[in-house]
C-alpha cells in the first residue's frame, strides 16, 4: 500500500468533510420535504387504481384531480368513489373544490363506511360534510342520518375558501374523530356508541340533487 502524504491526506479529509456535509444537508432537504411517518397516497394523478365507482358517467380524472358531478346536469342521485381498502385509525388529508349554483350543492368524504345493497350507489358511515350548512362537520351517512358534530357559521365564514381549493383533514382514533378545515379544527367528537364500527371503507362523495362539481386532490393518509 502507498502511504498517502501529509499534503494528500489534508486534502482527502476536506473532501470528506465535504462530501458528508452534502450528503447530511442533502437529506436533512430531503427530511424536510418528506411527509412524516409512514403517509401514502391514495391517488397517483393518473387513474383509478386502488378505488372503485361509476368512473363511466359520474367520476373522471381533470388536471391532477378526481372530479365528481356535472355543472350542467343534475346529479340524481348520490354517488361515492371508495377506496377497495378499509382504514381503522388514521389521519386523512386532501385538497378539495366545490363549485355549483343549482340545487342541492354538496360533498363529502366518506370513512369508516361500506357499501349497501339498496340502493347500491348509497353507503352507511361517518361523513366529513361539506357544503353550505354543513361545511367541516361530521354526519352520520344512511345510519343515524343527523349531524354529530359541527362547527359555528363564524369558524366557517373564517376558514372556507369558497370556489377554490381548502385543505381539509380528518383524523379518526379509537373512537375519537377530529376535522380541520384548512388547517383549523372544527369539529372534535368521540363516538360514545360501541357499536358504530370504527373501521371501514374510505370513499369521496358528490351529492344528489343539484347541478355540482367537485374534485380532490393531494389525498395521502397515514395510519396510526
Amino acid at each position: 500500500m502507498k502511504k498517502i502524504s501529509n499534503r494528500s491526506g489534508r486534502f482527502l479529509t476536506k473532501v470528506f468533510r465535504v462530501t458528508g456535509l452534502c450528503v447530511g444537508m442533502g437529506l436533512f432537504i430531503h427530511c424536510m420535504s418528506a411527509p412524516e411517518g409512514k403517509v401514502i397516497s391514495l391517488f397517483n394523478g393518473k387513474d383509478f387504481q386502488g378505488w372503485e365507482g361509476d368512473t363511466v358517467k359520474t367520476w373522471h380524472l381533470a388536471g391532477g384531480a378526481i372530479v365528481g358531478g356535472s355543472l350542467d346536469e343534475e346529479v340524481p342521485h348520490n354517488e361515492f368513489l371508495s377506496t377497495r381498502k378499509n382504514y381503522k385509525n388514521f389521519t386523512l388529508r386532501l385538497k378539495f373544490k366545490l363549485t355549483g349554483a343549482e340545487g342541492f350543492i354538496n360533498s363529502g368524504v366518506q370513512f369508516h363506511s361500506k357499501r349497501i345493497v339498496k340502493p347500491a350507489y348509497e353507503m352507511i358511515g361517518y361523513q366529513a360534510d361539506l357544503g353550505d350548512k354543513f361545511w367541516a362537520s361530521l354526519y352520520d351517512e344512511s345510519r343515524r342520518n343527523k349531524t354529530l358534530a359541527a362547527p359555528t357559521p363564524e369558524l366557517v365564514a373564517q376558514l372556507l375558501k369558497p370556489g377554490e381549493w381548502n385543505d381539509y383533514q380528518v383524523r379518526s382514533e379509537n373512537g375519537r374523530i377530529r376535522i380541520y378545515l384548512n388547517n383549523k379544527l372544527t369539529v372534535d367528537y368521540k363516538e360514545t356508541d360501541k357499536s358504530i364500527p370504527q373501521s371501514g371503507l374510505i370513499a369521496l362523495q358528490i351529492h344528489g340533487g343539484g347541478k355540482a362539481r367537485v374534485a380532490f386532490m393531494d389525498i395521502f393518509i397515514e395510519e396510526l
